[in-house]
């Protein structure tokens, strides 16, 4: 292939893919604008911690945007090449469109490499810091890991359920706690309001609920007894959060490689987590290996965007194909957790599809074919 053809489509694949990353980031960043905004103005959490919280997220973005962009860098260009009648020029002076494939090719994988890079190391530390990082937080604000309408597991061997906040009065309303410190009983407490007391000096808090019922179940004997009061407090020891990153546990998505290989190698957990732990250990080199074939099929959509009116919208389908790859990578992640055949399997299929879909494309392309054939009654009078 012509070295300056290379280095030509080459150079002009950086400026979009450049642009698309970095917007396509910031709109997955902004997405948390309205949670940092409620926690700097309610709960006067420090600026310093919050961009530590999204630097810790931009590698899970990343993961997702590169592929994203790899597809829209390859289409844009490839667009603009044929709207400029560059692909025509090509043609006439008898260079094949199959030799566009090797810079796109190129780009894609240095694009997987570093996509590779990042799912396998930067997600796990971005996780797994987010994870270490909210829990200092929540030592020093309780109230941001408080949410409404969601249960609640900071406090260890309790589970708090408020229905709604008020941040300038700390007060709640419409508590459930589940209370099972206790290893011979659980309490069950049902309050209609609360509020929150901290004592820093202690790193503790106190629960100070109202107008209430206390269900004390008693696990030996079997027997529940109910009580009802107008004040009750409830003590929380918050110095539980600060766990090092040594001992607190990961998820399978906190881990980084050698420490999943190691998981399913020893197979010592139960048959699901073993199974979800092989999907994310796939997971890492699936995501990564769509820069490829997103890329690959971005090529044919592009070209088939010429000028040309009688020829299918490329950008259109270029945008359907996204959609599409994303929703059988969601709908792969809930079954591969239940269906019966090997989560390898359900983890791969959207990239074999996009492989598949993208030879289909440039073999018609290549032969100035229509992707969507039609066919044509005839009518004879």
């Amino acid at each position: 292939m012509p070295s300056i053809l290379s280095r030509y489509i080459f150079k002009e694949l950086i400026t979009p893919f450049a642009v698309s990353i970095s917007f396509l980031t910031f709109i997955f960043l902004m997405t948390r604008i309205p949670e940092i905004t409620n926690m700097v103005v309610n709960y006067n959490t420090g600026i310093a911690s919050l961009v530590m919280l999204l630097i810790y997220t931009i590698p899970r973005f990343m993961e997702l945007t590169i592929p994203l962009s790899v597809m829209i860098a390859v289409l844009l260009t490839v667009m603009r090449m044929s709207n400029d009648n560059e692909i025509t020029a090509l043609k006439g002076s008898g260079i094949s469109l199959s030799r566009l494939v090797y810079p796109v090719m190129v780009f894609s994988a240095l694009a997987t490499a570093l996509s590779l890079s990042i799912s396998i190391w930067g997600v796990p530390w971005g996780r797994f810091s987010f994870a270490v990082t909210g829990a200092e937080l929540a030592k020093s604000t309780f109230q941001v890991a408080l949410k409404e309408r969601q249960f609640n597991n900071t406090f260890d061997g309790v589970m708090i359920y408020v229905t709604s906040i008020d941040v300038k009065s700390s007060e709640f309303s419409d508590i459930f706690i589940e209370d099972s410190r206790n290893p011979d009983s659980i309490n069950i407490t049902v309050a209609s309001k609360g509020i929150l007391v901290a004592d820093d000096a202690q790193s503790s808090y106190t629960f100070r609920l109202s107008d209430g019922t206390i269900n004390q179940v008693d696990i030996e004997d079997r027997s529940v007894n109910a009580v009802n009061f107008d004040i009750y407090d409830i003590n929380f020891d918050t110095q539980f959060t600060q766990k090092s990153k040594q001992t607190l546990g990961k998820d399978y998505d906190e881990m980084y490689l050698y420490e999943l290989i190691h998981f399913i190698k020893e197979g010592k957990g139960e048959p699901k987590e073993i199974r979800s732990a092989r999907m994310e250990l796939h997971q890492k080199f699936a995501i990564p290996f769509s820069c490829l074939a997103l890329g690959l099929l971005a090529l044919p959509l592009g070209i088939s965007s010429g000028p040309s009116s009688k020829r299918s919208s490329g950008f259109g389908l270029a945008v359907s194909f996204s959609l599409l790859y994303y929703l059988l990578l969601a709908g792969a992640k809930s079954v591969g957790e239940t269906a019966p055949f090997s989560p390898v399997i359900g983890i791969w299929i959207p990239d074999i599809v996009m492989v598949i879909a993208a030879i289909y494309l440039f073999s018609r392309a290549a032969s100035e074919k229509p992707f969507i054939k039609r066919y044509a009654k005839k009518i004879t009078l």
